[in-house]
């Protein structure tokens, strides 16, 4: 078995390796929260459950991932302390115990972003209770729900065209943006949710449609509302990312499936194109849960109309197992990525990951065998910080390299990112120069290698948007044997 998995890695890394590691990636992965799928394990202590979590996040930050998607609310409960919906069953509540705050914070710790992720229009499944004795038995739903709630498939959804679920969403979004050091909210399931177009909004549509298109007119309110929702967190945190991920198919492609059923833009009104052209998303994450021709032209099409923003396509790992997909599959798709410059990729989810079904986590593993910093976002802020000052390396006598530096200014936002280059000219482009990203203190230290070489270190500053600083000055460390 060891023998096995030396030649699958030796095998991976001449697929992966030989390419250019990109020093700017996104990387990211869906954290479910919702019926402890990848974390909690129910019934435990807060203590345990923040250990798992703790272990999860270690592994994720060995990976060199550097965004989690973290479910953060799920079929109207949530995984955060709030005032308008009740807290999920799913994790120990007791302790005053807070899920989002305790996962922003272990994120930042490892240098990894935390955006919260939101189920958006979908509600919890309807409880039913039967009237009637033998044949006559009937079902009848049991639930008292306001009119702006709509049964599907025996599944409650918000209505998207009605200004109560407007109003909720926003206000769930202000008292976590408000409440919480976030770096994205995130949508999921921001649609309609049937594939053959059929919601029950004929009362909404008469009252509010004002004689539009009916598809129209439903696009219109999922893109009134992300619109509402990016103009309010922008004004009040600018940094904040808002992001959605929409079916993996935009649209129909006639040269490749005329006849396509199940898309984004004329299935469940959904035109994530137009959020990004219209400059309200900073990132999409598209569902490209597809092998083949459903796969890579779409991904073309996802880049070709995001506007300038931020394409990251979802891989759907999990297929590996409720498909039989064979790996190969998966990691073709992480390399067309990369090959054409994509500019990042997300998985779901994060215990496919980290179970290493069929291999994929030896896959990440090489995928990702450098740090990357998070690609700059231009279109809010494009000032550079300042470079941090008075950079010392040193060895200390538990054979430890310490590097520390001062920050440019008192501002407790910025980031440092670290590289080591064996010439005193570093390029910050280059993924193989860089040791650590998204620190949050002006110092690091490793275990030092010993050797007759040296290394010139030198440490950049960024900030909320991403602009990275200039180099400092850098220190040159010798390897040797030496007392330094």
């Amino acid at each position: 078995m060891k023998i096995f998995k030396a030649l699958f890695i030796f095998f991976l890394s001449i697929q992966f390796c030989y390419s250019q590691k990109p020093a700017a990636e996104v990387r990211a992965v869906w954290l479910t929260t919702n019926w402890g799928l990848d974390w909690p394990k129910q019934g435990t202590s807060v203590s345990s459950q923040k250990e798992e979590l703790c272990r999860i996040l270690d592994e994720l930050q060995e990976l060199n991932f550097n965004v989690v998607l973290f479910q953060a609310r799920a079929q109207g409960k949530t995984f955060y302390r709030s005032k308008i919906e009740p807290l999920s069953s799913f994790f120990n509540s007791s302790e005053n115990f807070d899920p989002l705050a305790f996962a922003i914070e272990e994120c930042h710790k490892r240098g990894m972003e935390c955006h919260a992720w939101l189920v958006t229009f979908t509600m919890e499944k309807a409880r039913v209770r039967y009237t009637g004795k033998g044949k006559r038995r009937r079902a009848v739903i049991n639930d008292s729900k306001p009119d702006y709630y709509k049964l599907v498939d025996g599944t409650w959804y918000l209505d998207p065209g009605r200004p109560e679920t407007k109003k909720r969403i926003l206000s769930i979004v202000d008292e976590i943006v408000s409440n919480y050091d976030i770096d994205g909210i995130h949508f999921d399931y921001i649609r309609y949710p049937s594939n053959n177009r059929k919601f029950p909004d004929d009362d909404t549509y008469k009252k509010y449609g004002k004689g539009k298109d009916l598809y129209d007119w439903r696009r219109e309110n999922i893109t009134d509302l992300v619109s509402e929702v990016y103009d309010n967190v922008k004004s009040a945190k600018k940094w904040v990312q808002i992001s959605s991920s929409p079916l993996g198919r935009y649209r129909v492609l006639n040269h490749i499936a005329p006849n396509d059923g199940w898309t984004a833009y004329e299935t469940v009104f959904q035109d994530a194109g137009h959020w990004m052209k219209s400059g309200k998303h900073d990132l999409v994450f598209p569902m490209m849960y597809y092998r083949d021709h459903r796969f890579y032209p779409f991904v073309d099409d996802w880049v070709e109309n995001c506007g300038g923003r931020i394409v990251v396509p979802g891989l759907g790992v999990y297929q590996m197992d409720e498909q039989s997909w064979p790996i190969q599959d998966i990691t073709n798709q992480m390399k067309y990525i990369r090959d054409n410059k994509v500019p990042g990729l997300a998985y779901f989810r994060t215990g496919n990951v980290l179970s290493n079904l069929k291999g994929i986590k030896d896959s990440i593993r090489v995928y990702n065998s450098t740090p990357a910093k998070l690609p700059p976002l231009t279109w809010l802020d494009n000032t550079k910080p300042g470079s941090p000052q008075n950079l010392s390396v040193y060895k200390d006598s538990d054979g430890y390299l310490n590097i520390k530096w001062d920050a440019p200014d008192n501002n407790e936002n910025f980031t440092y990112n670290i590289y080591a280059s064996s010439i005193e000219n570093v390029d910050t482009d280059n993924g193989f120069n860089l040791l650590a990203t998204g620190l949050r203190k002006t110092s690091y230290s490793f275990p030092v290698t010993v050797g007759e070489f040296g290394y010139y270190y030198f440490v950049t500053t960024s900030d909320r948007y991403h602009n990275e600083s200039l180099v400092c000055f850098p220190a040159f460390f010798v390897h040797s044997e030496e007392e330094h």
